[in-house]
């Protein structure tokens, strides 16, 4: 066994278990605590949430981190490393290919603007994204020359940068502040709760066609050309989301 099958081994029983860490507060933030928070009365609000939420936010964007951290580790050694790139091993290296992986890590830069200006409206926002989608995989096929697996797991470090830059960036800043105003018995800042509300549930639509992304190995039978076949599974995705939250609200307590 070599090192790079070991390292690969362990890299990837971190990823997995720093993922279920991560991803499962997300559900549990939206689907759970998100209906619930709204059937306390403000003296349960101060007591609950600055005991609660603290803790579960550390879990949560640590969490974070090191699912981030161990995927780009899994990146390197499995995809750049280990020469997964392209669908030929004659195929090397272009200006598009390096263009296409620039984007997948700062793709954050160009979702940002366009979650503040379109993100009010769920649909708008979503066509808009799924539009985005739409031409950064056909890019990363036509024009960084990626292979079926490439294209698959760069799409879904872009889900998960952008999920962690949501964390780090825009929730866990605005939520210090909403913890502090509800623990001083304040009315909170509209704005910030909003701004958190909106960019979880973002994280929440990118999560589920970011697991299909993980499997890309189990999937190699939709077929090389058939880079559009991703745009089918994030609308499944999506759908299933929407479906969640709906079915979220009307679970009830005894």
């Amino acid at each position: 066994m070599e090192v790079t099958d070991i390292l690969s081994m362990l890299f990837r029983w971190l990823h997995v278990a720093a993922g279920i860490l991560w991803i499962g507060l997300l559900y549990w933030f939206n689907f759970v605590n998100g209906p619930f928070a709204g059937t306390m009365d403000g003296d349960t609000k101060k007591k609950v949430v600055p005991e609660l939420m603290p803790r579960a936010l550390y879990f949560f964007r640590w969490g974070a981190i090191w699912t981030w951290v161990t995927g780009l580790l899994l990146l390197a050694l499995v995809f750049y490393h280990g020469q997964q790139m392209f669908p030929s091993q004659e195929q090397s290296w272009t200006a598009g290919s390096i263009v296409m992986v620039l984007l997948t890590f700062f793709m954050f830069f160009v979702y940002d603007p366009l979650a503040k200006s379109l993100g009010k409206n769920i649909k708008v926002f979503g066509a808009v994204a799924f539009v985005v989608i739409d031409l950064v995989v056909y890019l990363m096929y036509g024009f960084g020359g990626f292979g079926y697996r490439a294209y698959q797991i760069h799409l879904g470090t872009m889900f998960g940068t952008i999920m962690l830059m949501n964390v780090w960036m825009r929730i866990w800043p605005a939520q210090k502040k909403i913890i502090t105003a509800v623990k001083e018995g304040t009315a909170p800042d509209a704005a910030l709760v909003a701004l958190a509300g909106q960019r979880s549930r973002h994280n929440v639509y990118m999560s589920v066609p970011l697991v299909w992304t993980m499997v890309n190995m189990h999937t190699v039978i939709v077929g090389e050309e058939n880079w559009w076949a991703i745009l089918i599974v994030v609308a499944i995705s999506w759908w299933f989301v929407s479906w969640t939250y709906d079915k979220s609200a009307k679970v009830k307590g005894f």
